[in-house]
């Protein structure tokens, strides 16, 4: 009985020194520089909306918070980066609707597994894609494309930055439900895909809203339409593809803040809490506002259920559309 007792005991004391081991790491987070990863390259919308975020915070909690481009194989890179990191709240990072939700659907194996490799931190902010042709194109109008993609089947395309992105996926909803026969290009970020836009040597793109609006201004860029179902404050002018003829036409693109699994509950919620102040901060608010970005927030719960449901809407759309699993 008092071998019993005195291992109940030990089992008390190891539980609660593990407890207090976590309280102390929440309550000493952040005491170094954290690193802040972006499975995708410097320049896109992903990269300017993180590091906009990521400055907020360092002012408010007096931390560095560094971030670290890594894109490449659809994301994946960047991902592992952080499944494989020490889940102590110094190494975090950007997931967003292809690396969380659509690759899971498009992809027959991943290098990270979501739910078993990650930790839900908060919803970042969502952001819409822009239907763009360069300025010099003869093409006007979603209905102008359109018939120029029926008129000469499999001749045009259409370029994203990656596999499994909005702009790709978005482009394949397009081609379905506008019935074309249009070629995917696949580039390895948004800014490359662009370049080859303006230089002529791809017909259109479904582009970021932060990535497409300035080269929209500038006249670099002409617009056609836009992927969500109401108008962009930005391009007053500019229908949504779904009222300029593609009936049932949306795609909302999200991001959010993801941690190694393992990472203590207690640095996921101050991490959670510094992430909503900052949302609400009015530069934060006004640099969302300036590329078309509308600030997320919610609890890493909330975050989780937009992870789920995002995975079976894209899932849905994918085998809908007869999109070919990748390997």
């Amino acid at each position: 009985m008092q071998r019993i007792a005195r291992r109940a005991v030990g089992a008390l004391l190891i539980g609660s020194g593990m407890l207090l081991g976590a309280a102390s790491v929440a309550q000493e987070w952040p005491s170094r520089p954290v690193t802040f990863v972006v499975p995708s390259a410097a320049g896109g919308s992903p990269d300017v909306l993180s590091r906009t975020v990521m400055n907020q915070i360092s002012k408010d909690l007096g931390a560095s918070f560094v971030v670290e481009n890594k894109p490449g194989a659809a994301g994946s890179i960047g991902i592992v980066q952080i499944k494989r990191a020490q889940p102590d709240g110094y190494t975090i990072g950007y997931g967003n609707i292809n690396t969380l939700a659509v690759n899971r659907a498009l992809f027959n194996k991943l290098s990270y597994d979501v739910d078993a490799d990650l930790e839900p931190v908060i919803h970042f902010f969502s952001i819409y894609n822009v239907l763009i042709v360069p300025a010099d194109s003869p093409i006007k109008s979603v209905a102008d494309l359109l018939e120029r993609a029926k008129k000469a089947p499999g001749k045009m395309s259409y370029g994203a930055s990656g596999i499994g992105t909005t702009g790709h996926m978005g482009g394949e909803l397009f081609k379905s439900l506008g019935g074309i026969d249009v070629a995917f290009i696949p580039y390895n970020s948004g800014p490359a895909a662009l370049q080859d836009l303006l230089g002529g040597r791809l017909d259109y793109m479904f582009s970021n809203s932060s990535e497409a609006i300035p080269l929209v201004k500038s006249g670099k860029a002409r617009a056609l339409g836009v992927s969500s179902t109401k108008r962009l404050p930005l391009l007053p002018d500019v229908p949504t593809v779904d009222e300029a003829g593609v009936k049932g036409y949306e795609t909302i693109s999200w991001g959010g803040v993801v941690a190694p699994k393992g990472t203590p509950a207690e640095v996921v919620n101050k991490l959670n809490l510094a992430i909503q102040q900052a949302l609400k901060a009015p530069a934060v608010i006004e640099g969302l506002a300036t590329l078309g970005a509308e600030p997320g927030g919610g609890s890493a719960a909330d975050f989780k259920g937009l992870i789920d449901r995002e995975t079976v809407k894209w899932k849905d759309i994918i085998e809908t559309a007869g999109i070919k699993k990748l390997d």
